[in-house]
């Protein structure tokens, strides 16, 4: 479905909204936010990650239901795969929620609408620093009201990159696959990063800070987001071997366009 010049404004308007429920979800989640989570088994954890997104959840949904009423609601957030058809939300009440419990810093709200298995609004907030990314499809990406521009970085041996883990129990071909992902880029690049979650990094290279990212596999939830930033921000994203990136590509490359053909040869290898 084509957008009018309308349907932009209005998305505009969502957009506005969205970031402000996420900074009200953020601010949950912060108050939650200290000490190390104690757990002996994994329903222990699964109970305690399920806390912390019920807890942004509850400010999330309706906020979020209200805005675009039209749209439904992707209900698990490490699920992959094309949408139907239709509007989504696709959200991520707490992406890094291992981090959040683990007292480590690198965690986020993250809320996009999805039309057509595309992007059309994103917001990411990071509590503990305040800061919030949007991104509108064909509207530019900012981080606090700042354009994003990705890097100009022309030179992959000169190139901080990064990686995440998709998920835990992980198939063991795409484990194989990222380990030898991981030596091939500790090769070819700079620095190579890894950790999670996938949409800080992508933040990073929407900002310039990093190069390039890449994962194989992964939830829609987290690689929707920084698509959208990374493509407003002017940065390429296609799956590892070039092609067209969607949610039901089963890997992910986000570059600086400088870096992006030399990243393809190094991750196809």
């Amino acid at each position: 479905m084509t957008e009018t010049k309308n349907d932009v404004i209005a998305d505009a308007e969502v957009l506005a909204q969205t970031a402000a429920a996420v900074r009200e979800a953020g601010s949950v989640l912060r108050e939650r936010f200290g000490a190390v989570a104690a757990y002996r088994t994994r329903e222990d954890l699964m109970r305690l990650l399920a806390a912390n997104d019920e807890a942004a959840l509850e400010i999330l949904r309706p906020r979020l239901s209200r805005l675009r009423p039209d749209a439904r609601w992707v209900q698990e957030e490490l699920a992959g795969g094309a949408l139907p058809a239709g509007r989504w939300w696709v959200v991520d009440p707490a992406e890094g929620n291992v981090n959040h419990l683990h007292g480590l810093p690198e965690w986020a709200v993250t809320a996009t609408l999805v039309q057509a298995n595309e992007p059309v609004l994103t917001a990411v907030h990071l509590p503990l620093t305040g800061q919030t990314y949007t991104a509108l499809a064909g509207g530019g990406a900012f981080l606090d009201g700042r354009p994003l521009r990705v890097s100009g970085a022309a030179d992959l041996g000169l190139s901080l990159v990064a990686t995440s883990q998709a998920r835990p129990d992980e198939d063991e071909r795409v484990v194989r696959r990222v380990g030898d992902s991981i030596g091939a880029m500790l090769r070819a690049a700079l620095v190579v990063r890894t950790s999670v979650p996938a949409t800080l990094h992508l933040a990073d290279v929407a900002a310039g800070r990093v190069d390039a990212f890449w994962q194989f596999a992964g939830a829609r939830a987290d690689l929707l987001p920084g698509a959208l930033l990374v493509t407003e921000a002017g940065g390429r994203v296609s799956d590892a071997e070039g092609r067209p990136w969607s949610p039901a590509s089963q890997s992910f490359l986000a570059a600086a366009p400088g870096v992006h053909a030399a990243a393809v040869a190094t991750l196809s290898h």
